[in-house]
């Protein structure tokens, strides 16, 4: 299939779990200090690095009667005006009518005919600074990959970096036909007896390493199972959601988190989740809900992407059940009771037996894929979601503008009315929340 990528497994799952009112697209809100770009210094700005991740001038094309996964194509129709796009606040503009904009932006789906992302320029902010609003469709970026992609409009320092151009102007090449697509579909569908073939040849030269693998991968795709054949608990996150969002954020210090982790011992993530399982019983008990005993079930997406795959477009993440025990009050015994808990999900194996199965998932039918994401829609397999994702520690800029803060964002998924995305970032950490506009 020369010149075109097919999506993987776990890509075309985020197209089959998207419906109406669950949209599969990260995002984030960043607020910038210093007047803002003009639009077209935006623009440009946008041209001149776009090259550098070619992914974003593609679209899918999709494989006639379903029989094959997705693939990307250029978009001989693409103009960088319908995805760069411009609005401003009423001045001066405050960070709840911020908040307001980001969540009307964030509920509206993206147009699977066009290059899956969308970047707005927002004016009118209070205090001489502005916004930006990114949306990129999950099947595009993993939430870890697209740190990268963040890199490529940023700077480490005021002044931008020359950027090497493009050897050759772009041209989107040609679309191939659906009998092309269908026939590139079945000659790959016809190889994986081939591939699997090899990968038992692979196994013969060096048995005993391969052999342990697999007893580890195995353990893990039974820890994940048995996860997740055991319904997570009811809660008042797990309802039927509409299309429409409410987004808002809090920032803390980084270092105040740091400083806990080193005096009650953990790990860094272990105390952002135990913040978390406190502000969520808090809540659930403001609302009339016991949590006497209760232990909720996050859904905690973790990278399985290699050092050499950084930067690469796709997903690769698997994912982990983290139990969150929002019965306990005390902050400290909350802390060391979830780093046990989470010491044992890690030493299960559930990250390398999700990683398993999102492998299998590249050989799967489409129609089995389908099936399987309508299945978990169904099934209340956890409460909500909670991903934390490193960023930089160190200042950012575009176009001379140093990046304030970096409110992420992450898709619900349906009857699921909350999601929760944290990024660290130059000494602070940043907590984007998600959810249903009428839960």
């Amino acid at each position: 299939m020369p010149n075109r990528d097919r999506l993987s497994g776990l890509d075309s799952s985020f197209l089959h779990l998207e419906r109406d009112s669950a949209h599969m697209h990260v995002a984030a809100c960043m607020v910038f200090e210093g007047p803002p770009p003009s639009y077209g210094e935006l623009l440009t700005h946008v041209q001149s690095r776009l090259h550098l991740v070619p992914r974003y001038r593609q679209r899918l094309a999709f494989v006639p009667a379903g029989q094959g996964r997705p693939v990307w194509v250029d978009d001989p129709h693409f103009k960088l005006g319908f995805h760069v796009r411009h609005t401003a606040l009423p001045r001066p503009g405050c960070e709840e009518e911020l908040r307001r904009l980001a969540g009307r932006v964030f509920s509206q789906p993206l147009d699977r005919d066009r290059p899956l992302w969308e970047l707005w320029l927002v004016e009118g902010l209070a205090g001489e600074r502005f916004a930006l609003l990114s949306k990129t469709h999950h099947a595009l970026v993993d939430g870890i990959s697209g740190v990268d992609i963040v890199t490529v409009l940023f700077d480490a320092s005021p002044e931008p970096m020359p950027v090497a151009p493009p050897e050759q102007e772009w041209v989107a090449r040609p679309l191939p036909s659906r009998a092309q697509l269908l026939a590139d579909a079945l000659l790959e569908r016809a190889t994986v007896p081939r591939e699997l073939l090899y990968g038992a040849q692979a196994a013969l030269r060096a048995p005993r390493a391969i052999a342990e693998r697999a007893v580890a991968a195995l353990a893990g795709v039974g820890a994940m199972a048995w996860a997740g054949l055991r319904p997570a608990p009811p809660s008042p996150f797990n309802v039927r959601i509409g299309p429409h969002r409410r987004f808002t954020w809090v920032r803390a210090d980084l270092g105040q988190f740091k400083a806990i982790k080193n005096a009650l011992g953990g790990t860094l993530n272990d105390v952002v989740l135990a913040v978390v399982t406190g502000a969520l019983g808090r809540y659930m008990r403001m609302h009339g809900h016991s949590t006497d005993g209760v232990e909720l079930r996050a859904m905690v997406p973790v990278s399985v992407r290699a050092d050499v795959e950084r930067g690469a477009l796709g997903n690769r993440v698997a994912a982990m059940w983290a139990p969150l025990p929002v019965g306990v009050l005390d902050p400290v015994a909350r802390l060391r009771t979830l780093s046990e808990d989470m010491r044992a999900v890690k030493e299960s194996g559930q990250a390398v037996g999700a990683g398993v199965l999102t492998t299998l998932s590249g050989f799967a039918p489409p129609t089995i894929l389908s099936q399987a994401a309508r299945l978990q829609a169904r099934q209340r397999l956890f409460n909500f979601t909670v991903t934390n994702v490193p960023g930089p520690q160190f200042p950012l800029y575009l176009l001379g503008r140093e990046l304030e803060a970096m409110y992420p964002m992450v898709p619900l998924a349906a009857n699921t009315a909350l999601g929760i995305a944290i990024m660290s970032y130059n000494g602070r950490i940043d907590f984007g929340l998600n959810a249903d506009y009428d839960h």
